[in-house]
């Protein structure tokens, strides 16, 4: 995205840095490795966003750029072995590389290293940055083990969804946009705001994510399709449709999202997908996600910041609305 090219040269370099040639090689190559494969970065180009948009040189929220993205790609080398998960961004997950003693040890090191990218700023920053990344670390902790839970159960509600993937995802885009503007010496009320305005943002992007992944191309969404509906997750797309459900699609649905079920991986797609396009789910789910959208766009509304900067973030709000990856 055009938006983000300013960001991403010093970026790149700043993470090459970090992930330059280290020894033991079996740790660090696996963190790496995952660094390397990409990903849209959202996240650290959000934190240099919120500095310069107090008009700090975005430079000087380098070291919280990296810290989040790296505490990112902790949570997802470690959310692969949790998932058994084959593919991350098109590519082997780091325990299929490389096995699962070296994922958990390396995604540990990452959480440290995270930690230590902060280190670098003044000491009143640092207490800040620091505590808010811990409170942001055990959310998403909780978000994680509420997401194993609800794979089992069938009476998880659509409040209780929204309430996981907030801790599990939106939290820590709060948390990016929030240190930036932390270090770009915002007010309270802006630092709240600009809080707020991540966290509906992180839901939107959420929900695009459980709809790309039952209706997204794999090509380009770099994951396989259908992979929440195999591990019998319950997405916002499960919750629309069993709210527009009759008895029998109702019946069929928690079938097909429960260990019982007898269908092949395939049919267990395919027949889950038919149900979430007969129910009108799918369709709900576009609504869900531009209702949140919009409920970042009045928080954006809220920032003391000029328009300009204003019109910056909300083009990159769009961008994410509408990706197919």
């Amino acid at each position: 995205m055009n938006l983000t090219k300013a960001y991403q040269k010093e970026f790149k370099y700043s993470l090459e840095k970090f992930i330059s040639d280290k020894s033991p090689q079996n740790l660090y190559r696996p963190m790496g490795y995952l660094l390397d494969l990409g990903g849209k970065r959202i996240r650290p180009y959000l934190c240099l966003m919120a500095a310069e948009a107090y008009g700090i040189n975005p430079d000087k929220a380098m070291g919280a750029a990296l810290s989040v993205e790296v505490f990112h790609n902790f949570t997802l080398m470690h959310d692969d072995i949790m998932d058994k998960a084959s593919l991350r961004r098109g590519n082997k997950t780091v325990h299929e590389k490389w096995g699962v003693n070296a994922a958990i040890l390396s995604g540990d090191a990452m959480l440290i290293k995270a930690y230590q990218s902060i280190e670098c700023y003044p000491s009143d920053i640092f207490q800040k940055l620091t505590q808010l990344l811990s409170k942001t670390a055990i959310e998403v902790c909780e978000g994680q083990q509420y997401d194993m839970d609800f794979e089992t159960s069938l009476t998880v509600s659509q409040e209780e969804y929204i309430k996981m993937i907030r801790l599990k995802t939106a939290v820590l885009v709060g948390c990016a946009l929030q240190m930036g503007a932390i270090i770009g010496g915002a007010s309270t009320k802006d630092i709240t705001a600009i809080y707020d305005f991540g966290i509906h943002l992180g839901l939107a992007f959420q929900l695009q994510d459980d709809y790309l992944d039952a209706f997204g191309d794999q090509a380009t969404f770099g994951k396989k399709i259908g992979g929440d509906i195999l591990e019998n997750k319950k997405t916002i797309l499960y919750h629309l449709a069993l709210e527009k459900a009759d008895p029998r699609q109702s019946d069929l649905l928690k079938l097909l999202l429960s260990s019982k079920q007898p269908l092949s991986d395939e049919n267990k797609i395919i027949e889950t997908k038919h149900l979430f396009k007969d129910t009108g789910a799918k369709e709900a789910a576009k609504l869900a996600i531009f209702h949140y959208s919009d409920l970042a766009t009045k928080q954006l509304e809220k920032l003391a910041i000029d328009e300009k900067q204003k019109e910056s973030f909300l083009a990159l709000k769009d961008w994410l609305m509408n990706r197919t990856y």
